[in-house]
């Protein structure tokens, strides 16, 4: 049975340029075009009949490249995992966890036809791994969003509108000097997806609304406190922090709550809200749905699998989480 990845060789073109001739969500040039197409009628490539092929020989197993780097939360990763696990059983699929860094494990995985598709976690802005999933003989969706995210099948939380939206929340609190404390060092230095939308959304935004904002890594755990001390000393006039660091959040409140020196100063986190609605000190926090996130990750690649979903991003979006003691307000 031809597929799409047979299609694109005899074309000279990547899959995703198959994919967009198909389906038109992408304006390709006439000469791609016809060459994409004459190939298709040369090898007589039907999508339905290679979707049906494929459900034939399906595994009924999904992918799930979740490496654990350096700075890499662990609770957070796993908890996309358990969405992605849900949404999987719920289809009658199970999850083949796949822990390597780089694409050579992935494409171990789809040579040796162990799954039906594969889900990438930790997307990096410029992320190595792109350049080999559209020659994968399975479909693949990143969670995350690279800087070639219109090309490829992804699925992620808006960071971007997420730090805009926490830039307008201190701004109507009346703030004027804040701190984002982010992802720590290796994190930022690895140019994680991620962290850099968040940085922009959050310093883009604050230049609007008149703020005057910086943004700093932060170890997880005690080490958070080493940052609070100098932010501290070296900047007396901030008055609000937004914190993006899960293992580091409780240090961080806990350290100023403990400040007997400094004026109060505000914390609005962006973390799930199981993690951060009960952290003394932290007045707002924008829920991060990790398990929602891995379970439209699995939805979207069971839709891949079964030729229903085209390039192009899906981005849930950013709101604020209520306490439980205070009901959310419509």
């Amino acid at each position: 049975m031809t597929t799409i990845a047979d299609v694109a060789q005899a074309a000279g073109v990547s899959i995703s340029t198959v994919s967009y001739v198909m389906s038109g969500k992408r304006t390709i040039s006439q000469e791609t075009r016809e060459r994409v197409e004459q190939a298709m009628a040369d090898l007589s490539y039907s999508p339905q009949a290679s979707a049906r092929s494929l459900a034939s020989r399906s595994t009924s197993i999904l992918g799930l490249q979740a490496p654990i780097r350096a700075g890499v939360d662990v609770h957070v990763v796993m908890q996309i995992v358990a969405g992605a696990l849900k949404e999987a059983r719920l289809h009658h699929h199970d999850i083949l966890l796949l822990t390597s860094d780089d694409a050579a494990g992935v494409e171990r995985a789809a040579r040796a036809g162990m799954v039906d598709g594969v889900l990438i976690l930790d997307v990096e802005t410029s992320d190595p791994r792109v350049g080999s999933l559209a020659d994968l003989s399975i479909p693949s969706v990143l969670i995350g969003l690279p800087d070639t995210a219109d090309q490829l099948i992804c699925v992620d939380f808006d960071f971007e509108a997420a730090g805009r939206l926490a830039a307008e929340r201190l701004a109507e609190r009346g703030h004027r000097t804040v701190t984002l404390l982010g992802a720590p060092p290796q994190v930022q230095a690895r140019h994680t997806s991620y962290s850099d939308r968040l940085t922009r959304g959050f310093l883009s935004r604050s230049r609007e609304v008149g703020l005057t904002a910086t943004v700093l890594p932060c170890p997880a755990g005690p080490g958070a406190t080493e940052v609070v001390d100098a932010l501290l000393a070296g900047s007396p006039e901030t008055t609000a922090l937004f914190v993006h660091n899960e293992a580091a959040l409780p240090f961080i409140a806990a350290r100023l709550l403990a400040s007997a020196s400094a004026a109060p100063i505000e914390i609005v986190a962006l973390s799930p809200a199981e993690l951060a609605l009960h952290v003394p000190g932290v007045s707002d926090v924008i829920d991060l749905p990790a398990e929602e996130l891995g379970a439209a990750g699995a939805r979207t690649l069971l839709a891949a699998i079964r030729g229903e979903r085209s390039p192009g991003p899906e981005l849930l979006t950013p709101r604020f989480a209520h306490s439980p003691a205070e009901p959310a307000t419509v």
